[in-house]
């Protein structure tokens, strides 16, 4: 016998819950309209890392107006990403109180916000922006693999692939352009980077019609999904340890190069527009990993061929950082773009595989972004910070070969085609 409509349970991937009546009606509105999750998704992703991105070639001037060291500059793209886990740990419970549409909105306008902030002429300021920008980003890490397993759950590695490689194309064009937008505004990197709130805000406004749309799945009137037997808690897996060690190790070196490359290049005597410009190449062509590794992974049972690959490619590319930083330029950052976005795409792409439902996808992305990116944040700080005690890049970039080294273990048992 069939049951009513307003029986019906829509799984909210976020909220963990069994929405109302209302609820239900919105989700399936929602669900009517694909090109407007479709765009809304795409403009969200395309902010995820250009914040980010768009500091790094900067990173230098800005340290220098501010009169900060080293260590210091490190801390402008590391507390972001500290903020990336700790912000992870509240996102799911705004999910559940007032749904995924509605957070995403005020991520962004908190990402626009953070942003401006971040150009007032104080340290404080300057910080302070860092701090809500990686606020905003966790908002939006955490609830986009569980919103495109809830909306898309028969194209979810190829979804995981769009938005991947959205979120890669922002960071390439915010990375290319600082530099000369630093230019056009007269030699104000504050003017550079406050243009990229525009982005954001663009995105809050896709979000706006998802929001009146969805507003009935607010209503929740049962807390908990029911479901056959104990719910076993993400947290007491081995295997969703070893998706989130892999997530944490690929952000690590990933964020060491957005930290830092552009300033590798120009203390080998690259000019920091050329430096520039290899950053946003790298960020380019990480679009071919990120489309492709998750597609690929998606068709396999195991996917640890591609963990091989993607590591191997990442710490390749980083000795050859090692040996010829200036001379191999172009063919490193190749290199490490393909291993870099390969990586990033085949880590959210394992939350949605090792998962057996809508609801475990939002569980272990809290976790493997939580960990992962509290993890990843000692990354651009502790870089810095043994370049300043040593004078030079090699020893902080031997270690990150070793972090690949650690990230093929975990990686190669969390491809193993199990089930959290």
């Amino acid at each position: 016998m069939s049951r009513p409509d307003s029986e019906l349970v829509v799984v909210d991937a976020e909220a963990d819950v069994q929405p109302s009546a209302e609820g239900v009606r919105a989700r399936r509105a929602l669900i009517a309209h694909p090109v407007l999750l479709l765009v809304g998704i795409v403009l969200a992703s395309v902010n995820m890392r250009a914040a980010l991105a768009s500091m790094s070639p900067l990173v230098t001037q800005v340290g220098a107006d501010f009169g900060l060291s080293q260590t210091a500059n490190s801390l402008l793209t590391s507390v972001p990403v500290l903020f990336l886990g700790l912000g992870a740990l509240v996102a799911p419970w705004l999910g559940r109180r007032f749904g995924s549409e509605v957070v995403l909105f005020g991520a962004l306008v908190l990402l626009a916000g953070g942003i401006l902030v971040r150009v007032l002429p104080s340290v404080g300021a300057l910080y302070g922006g860092s701090l809500l920008i990686g606020t905003a980003i966790a908002l939006l890490n955490v609830l986009m693999p569980g919103l495109i397993k809830r909306d898309f759950p028969d194209r979810a590695a190829s979804m995981t692939s769009v938005y991947t490689g959205a979120m890669i194309a922002g960071a390439t064009v915010a990375a290319a352009a600082s530099v000369p937008l630093e230019k056009a505004f007269g030699g104000s990197w504050q003017a550079s980077l406050a243009f990229w709130s525009l982005l954001a805000v663009v995105a809050a406004v896709a979000w706006v019609p998802q929001m009146i749309i969805a507003r009935g799945r607010t209503g929740h009137e049962v807390r908990g999904v029911a479901v056959a037997g104990p719910v076993k808690s993400v947290w007491r897996s081995a295997l969703a340890w070893q998706v989130t060690l892999f997530m944490g190790l690929q952000s690590l070196w990933s964020y060491v190069l957005i930290a830092w490359m552009p300033t590798i290049f120009s203390d080998h005597g690259m000019s920091r527009s050329s430096a520039g410009v290899v950053f946003a190449f790298n960020n380019l062509i990480q679009v071919a990993g990120a489309f492709v590794v998750p597609v690929l992974a998606g068709r396999m049972r195991s996917q640890r061929p591609l963990i091989v690959l993607v590591t191997g490619m990442v710490a390749a590319g980083y000795v050859g950082l090692i040996v010829a930083p200036v001379t191999g330029a172009w063919v490193w950052a190749a290199v490490l773009g393909v291993g870099q976005g390969g990586a990033v795409g085949l880590a959210l792409t394992l939350i949605v595989l090792r998962s057996g439902d809508a609801v475990t996808a939002a569980r272990l992305s809290g976790m493997a972004q939580t960990v992962g990116y509290l993890l990843a944040a000692v990354g651009p700080f502790a870089a810095g910070a043994v370049y300043q005690a040593t004078g030079s890049w090699t020893v902080p970039l031997s270690l990150v070969v070793g972090v690949c080294v650690v990230a093929l273990g975990v990686g190669l048992m969390a491809a193993r085609d199990q089930k959290v």
